[in-house]
């Protein structure tokens, strides 16, 4: 496995790496960007994972300067994974000019959802995504469902923009108890870690209603966020959506998904149950 830290040395590389699936992460990874590898492993001769904590992405106030860098710890992990290139660029070689003056601006939907607590974060995903498309030229490029709003900026990016990359979604990673992995979750003291769970098992209990008939989605939400709130959550949302488009989600619809957020303590984290109705 190789660690290149350069856009230029990465691009030699690709010429003569024959198929490529891609794997974007900003580290500190967990069982759940593994998954995501294996998942890239099964569509490509060759894996390359960037690692690169995206200050763009990181809005005023939050943890980007305590986001944690651990860059041995990962190559390790990925070596064991066997993947062939582990691209960990530093700020300058990726934002050459310090400033990022070009950016790529989603539509309206970076400012639903977890846009509207994150002025720009989608626009600062976009932007570093669409670098790295430029710079790695995947075949194939694996995102998980665990943020989904972000697949669906992504996949709508792909297809306006007119790269000629497969986008392969990957179920989301769960610990034992349910919890969604997430980097973030290091953050959680021990109680709250022993609480988190709590959001897992709001959103199966609002899937199985859904399933069984429900269909009063703006009532099934509001009791879902007073719950939470009882149980000393701090909700930005939880709302039923359309999963294809994230519009808001609407009697007859065959295919919703149910999507969340919430800060326990000083952490926020995010979850989501696909639910087919078909």
């Amino acid at each position: 496995m190789q660690i290149i830290h350069t856009v230029a040395e990465l691009r030699q590389w690709r010429k003569h790496a024959g198929k490529v699936a891609f794997v974007p992460t900003m580290g500190n990874l967990h069982q759940g960007h593994l998954a995501l590898v294996r998942a890239a492993r099964q569509h490509a001769d060759a894996v390359v994972v960037s690692i690169f904590v995206n200050r763009l992405q990181f809005g005023q106030g939050e943890d980007f300067d305590r986001y944690p860098r651990t860059l041995q710890e990962d190559a390790d992990k990925l070596k064991g994974e066997g993947v062939a290139v582990v691209f960990a660029p530093d700020e300058r070689e990726l934002y050459p000019h310090v400033s990022q003056d070009y950016n790529v601006e989603p539509p309206h939907l970076q400012n639903e959802l977890c846009g509207r607590f994150r002025p720009g974060h989608f626009r600062g995903v976009a932007t570093v995504v669409t670098k790295l498309f430029n710079i790695v030229a995947p075949d194939v490029a694996c995102f998980g469902k665990k943020d989904y709003q972000q697949l669906a900026v992504i996949r709508g990016l792909v297809a306006d923009l007119n790269f000629n990359i497969d986008i392969v979604p990957v179920d989301t990673g769960r610990a034992e108890d349910g919890l969604a992995l997430s980097s973030r979750n290091a953050y959680l003291t021990p109680a709250e870690r022993a609480q988190a769970p709590q959001m897992y098992a709001m959103l199966s209990q609002m899937a199985a209603q859904i399933r069984g008939g429900r269909q009063d989605y703006a009532n099934l939400e509001a009791v879902a966020v007073a719950n939470m709130q009882q149980q000393g959550w701090q909700v930005d949302y939880i709302e039923v959506r359309h999963a294809d488009t994230l519009a808001v989600a609407h009697a007859g619809d065959k295919q919703v998904v149910i999507v969340a957020a919430a800060r326990l303590g000083k952490t926020r984290l995010i979850d989501n149950i696909e639910v087919n109705l078909d």
